[in-house]
């Protein structure tokens, strides 16, 4: 079996609302393809999404890459953390502003919940920030604990905040 046939697929959010957010998300993306036991397969578009829970705030950047890892999730969860950190992540309030911030959203259809870390990523579900760029990759994801896909997560969303696709030529969002 070739390494590129090896490990789990698995799916991480992306997301910034500080210091050139699309850049940033960009140097997180280069920074996980550069990792030992990651290949990134492929990665949505970015999207410009509403803040949630703590409202007042820039907007942020958002996107999902599909990656192929031999890592365990703990181990995945650790590299993403030293990303964060190299790229001067300073952990704060929840929901608050961040240059950087990667979730693991699926390890495959593992389920895993301890202190440090659960996945399928708890708020999944619940948020149109990480379904919309989800959906563009991965509609027929199944979500390990629901048995849904993200395209029946996605219709039965209860989530009214605005996300459209981020536009690189500065023309306003339309949704």
């Amino acid at each position: 079996m070739t390494d590129d046939l090896r490990g789990v697929v698995s799916f991480i959010g992306v997301g910034s609302n500080m210091d050139d957010p699309a850049a940033r998300c960009g140097e997180a993306l280069y920074c996980l393809s550069q990792v030992s036991g990651i290949k990134v397969l492929r990665q949505s578009s970015f999207y410009r999404t509403e803040p949630v829970g703590f409202e007042n705030q820039d907007w942020f950047i958002n996107a999902v890459a599909e990656i192929r890892t031999v890592l365990t999730p703990h181990e995945l969860l650790r590299a993403m953390q030293q990303i964060e950190d190299m790229m001067g992540r300073v952990r704060g309030s929840r929901w608050g502003p961040r240059v950087i911030d990667l979730d693991v959203l699926l390890y495959g259809q593992d389920v895993v919940e301890n202190d440090e870390l659960v996945i399928p990523h708890p708020e999944l579900h619940k948020r149109r920030f990480i379904l919309e760029p989800l959906c563009e990759i991965a509609s027929y994801a199944i979500h390990p604990v629901f048995g849904v896909s993200c395209r029946g997560l996605m219709e039965r969303l209860d989530d009214d905040s605005r996300v459209c696709l981020y536009r690189t030529n500065g023309e306003p969002c339309l949704a």
